[in-house]
């Protein structure tokens, strides 16, 4: 991010906390209930945004080297990518071509050739058919026309995008526009080295776990003892691109930038930035460290969703990790730690935090939400004007599926 940006939305923050005052969308919009339980439009979504719609589905530093591989399976379409020995990224169909088994089933590692469990076939990291046991027998085929079906596959700025439609459209510049493709390409996200994962599923919609990430309102009340004593709440920098959004909260941190000389400024070490990318991506990167989440609905139930998380660090962070592990440094710091987010403790601090706030605070949360959508009584919701990154969020899903805009509360 460029600095004299990053200065205007520290400016911003700061005034809204010397103020007392957050962001103030003006309108209130009322949410139906029906959107995190009706299983017509649980279809639709399933259908339109995720099988019918480019997804990201990791950084580049989930592929490090030549011969690395990657599956998911979260989105109805068993995908295997992998790097080729040139370097170059590519996406499949993770199904063999006589009788569509997968031919990947780890969800991660290294090898330059696929086979098939069930009849043998195998195939390159590039997709060829190599070989077929007993071909004699099998009857002679032709092996340029049944490699593993390749998907519409762009590696962008440290960014890996699939289409999961074999005839799908790809186009990044499309995707993103111009302006927020050049804000990723400044974070030099192609050097964020993969180091640790977590997942949480759990009884709630996959909207109600991506409204989590969508205001600062509950910071200081559900998150008091855990994030809002890093965070202050009740503050946020929002920025639309389109369908996408950027979302900035201030941390104790910002109070040093006051005693500095603008030059000096650094917005990493005094909020987190996190990126929205619709329809179901969190995205909070600096150039030190990222953190890519990915929230999937359940295919049979609404009412339940999972979230991938996947934690990213520079080889700098990495080794300062080690640095203050070496030196005694425990989880518990972090909570305590105002510079910048995801330093202390390394992995094992950044799973702590979405332990403690994201999964046993801000998800349950969420399952009380879905229960009592699910008793049928409760139509609606509220979204306040200190909340506009939820209406942002919910008019843009349902625009896409060809739904009326969420009404003004009177």
């Amino acid at each position: 991010m460029e600095h004299a940006l990053q200065v205007e939305i520290l400016k911003e923050l700061m005034q809204q906390l010397d103020e007392g005052k957050n962001i103030d969308a003006g309108v209130q919009y009322r949410m139906p209930t029906a959107a995190y339980m009706c299983p017509e439009i649980a279809a639709q979504e399933r259908e339109s945004f995720f099988r019918k719609h480019p997804q990201l589905i990791g950084l580049s530093g989930d592929l490090p080297e030549p011969g690395s591989y990657l599956t998911r399976n979260d989105f109805g379409i068993p995908i295997l990518a992998t790097r080729d020995k040139s370097g170059g990224f590519h996406a499949f169909l993770n199904a063999c071509r006589h009788r569509s088994v997968k031919v990947a089933s780890e969800a991660r590692g290294r090898k330059s050739v696929f086979m098939c469990p069930f009849h043998g076939w195998s195939y390159a990291n590039t997709g060829d058919l190599l070989n077929i046991p007993d071909e004699d027998h099998f009857g002679a085929i032709d092996k340029s026309c049944h490699g593993l079906l390749e998907l519409p596959s762009v590696e962008r700025d440290g960014l890996l995008w699939v289409h999961p439609d074999v005839d799908g459209q790809l186009d990044i510049d499309e995707l993103l526009g111009a302006e927020l493709a050049a804000e990723f390409a400044s974070y030099g996200i192609t050097n964020h080295a993969f180091v640790g994962e977590k997942s949480i599923e759990m009884n709630l919609n996959w909207k109600f776990a991506n409204d989590t990430f969508g205001e600062t309102y509950h910071f200081g009340k559900l998150h008091k003892d855990t994030l809002g004593r890093l965070y202050y709440g009740n503050n946020l920098h929002l920025k639309a691109f389109g369908r996408h959004h950027r979302f900035v909260t201030a941390n104790h941190g910002i109070d040093s930038m006051r005693e500095k000389p603008e030059a000096e400024w650094n917005i990493a070490r005094g909020t987190f930035v996190l990126y929205h990318l619709f329809p179901n991506i969190q995205f909070l990167v600096d150039e030190q460290t990222a953190t890519l989440i990915r929230i999937y609905p359940d295919e049979t139930n609404p009412g339940r969703s999972i979230t991938r998380i996947s934690f990213y660090y520079t080889p700098e962070a990495i080794e300062s990790v080690e640095t203050e592990q070496a030196e005694g440094t425990s989880i518990s710091d972090v909570y305590d730690y105002e510079g910048r987010r995801g330093s202390l403790g390394g992995v094992e601090a950044s799973l702590e935090v979405f332990y403690s706030t994201v999964e046993r605070e801000d998800y349950v949360m969420g399952e009380m939400q879905q229960r009592a959508a699910e008793t049928g009584m409760l139509k609606e919701i509220i979204f306040g004007r200190n909340e506009p990154a939820l209406h942002h969020f919910h008019q843009n899903y349902r625009e896409a599926l060809g739904q009326p805009p969420l009404e003004p509360v009177d």
